[in-house]
C-alpha cells in the first residue's frame, strides 16, 4: 500500500486506545520514511520495489531513525500550528509510535505485496503473503481508523479540562 492513507487507520485506533502515550504523529512520520526507498525506486525505475526497507531488520533501522527525527519533527510541526496545549512527545511515546508504525507497514504490506520479504535473510519467502485477502485488509484498515476516530474524540472529551463553568475545553488533546 504505498502512499495510501490506509496505513493510518490502525494508527487511530492504537491512539484511541493509548491517547498520551501515543503519537499520532511519528506513527504517521514512520509510514513516510517506510515508504521513501519505494518511492526512490518508481522515480528511478531501478531497485527492488518493497526492499530492505520492509523486511524486520529494515523496519527495526527505521524506527530508531523514525522515532529520533520524528520527535523532533513533530514538536516542531505542533509549535508551527500554535498548539495551544503542547506538551513535548516523551521518547518512550516517540520510541512506541514509530515502531508500531515501521513494524505494522511491514505486516501491512506484507500481507498484499509479492516482493516483500519480511523474514530477510533468513528467507525470501514472504510468510505473510495473503494471511488474509486484500480487500478484508483494507476493510480492516478504514474500519479501524473510523472506529479510532470516533473513540479518540469520545474519550478525550472526557479526559478534557473543565473551564469555570464546567465547558470541557477542546476535545483535541496536546497533538502527541
Amino acid at each position: 500500500m504505498p502512499f495510501t492513507p490506509f496505513h493510518m487507520g490502525p494508527g487511530l485506533l492504537i491512539k484511541a486506545v493509548l491517547q498520551g502515550a501515543f503519537s499520532l504523529m511519528v506513527f504517521g512520520w514512520a509510514q513516510i520514511v517506510m515508504d521513501i526507498q519505494p518511492l526512490v525506486v518508481i522515480l528511478t525505475g531501478e531497485g527492488h520495489l518493497h526492499g530492505f526497507t520492509h523486511t524486520w531488520i529494515g523496519a527495526s533501522l527505521l524506527g530508531i531513525a523514525s522515532a529520533l527525527s520524528g520527535k523532533y519533527l513533530s514538536e516542531f510541526g505542533l509549535r508551527l500550528i500554535g498548539c495551544r496545549r503542547f506538551v513535548p512527545i516523551r521518547w518512550p511515546v516517540a520510541v512506541l509510535s514509530a515502531f508500531v508504525g515501521t513494524f505494522s507497514h511491514v505486516l501491512l504490506d506484507g500481507i498484499m505485496h509479492a516482493d516483500v520479504e519480511p523474514f530477510w535473510p533468513l528467507t525470501r519467502d514472504n510468510g505473510l503473503l495473503g494471511l488474509i485477502s486484500v480487500r478484508a485488509m483494507h476493510w480492516f484498515c478504514l474500519g479501524s481508523g473510523v472506529v479510532g476516530a470516533v473513540l479518540y474524540f469520545i474519550v478525550a472529551s472526557r479526559l478534557a479540562p473543565r473551564d469555570a463553568d464546567g465547558e470541557a475545553s477542546s476535545p483535541v488533546g496536546p497533538g502527541r
